[in-house]
């Protein structure tokens, strides 16, 4: 009697981790609010792209390699949103102290792309961000399907390549 309930309770277990593996999902945006460069308050879980894949990438003023990644992107963005349509959100994690320079940085940076503001760091929380520079790619159903931490020269080359077959819906390895 024991050997059938243990052979029951493997079944069980092992049908169990199968079709939890079956059915994994991908991590979906969270719905905390941040604020954009002009104050308006918004959710991170409307962050979109008209239906397209888009990134979000985490950074702070006081972040030699986040300044290095954002001016590389942006000396590629315009020729990248006409080829793929890509939209990038950069979210500032600049803290009530250094938040104060975030405006003044950007208006002096040829950055076309839509700064967000996570002063109280509530969605760098929430997608497990600890250093910046921290990119992710969110495909059209807004699941999180790479992401990146740190930043190398070259790598915004990568990150439009993983892009391009995020839009087609290839895999990613």
């Amino acid at each position: 009697m024991k050997k059938l309930i243990l052979t029951i309770m493997i079944a069980a277990l092992s049908y169990g981790i199968l079709s939890a593996q079956d059915n994994q999902t991908k991590a979906q945006l969270p719905s905390v609010s941040v604020k954009t460069l002009d104050g308006k308050t918004i959710k991170a879980s409307e962050f979109s792209n008209e239906g397209k894949p888009f990134v979000i990438c985490f950074w702070a003023t006081w972040c030699k390699p986040c300044m290095m990644e954002l001016n590389a992107m942006a000396e590629l963005y315009d020729d990248w949103q006409e080829e793929t349509g890509i939209k990038i959100y950069a979210v500032s994690i600049d803290d009530a102290r250094t938040c104060p320079k975030v405006k003044p940085l950007v208006s002096g940076s040829d950055w076309s792309f839509e700064v967000i503001l996570d002063q109280n760091s509530e969605l760098k929380r929430a997608l497990g961000v600890n250093n910046p520079p921290h990119t992710f790619i969110v495909n059209e159903k807004g699941e999180i399907v790479w992401q990146h931490v740190g930043y190398a020269p070259g790598d915004e080359e990568t990150l439009i390549e993983i892009y391009k077959k995020v839009v087609k819906q290839e895999e990613i390895k």
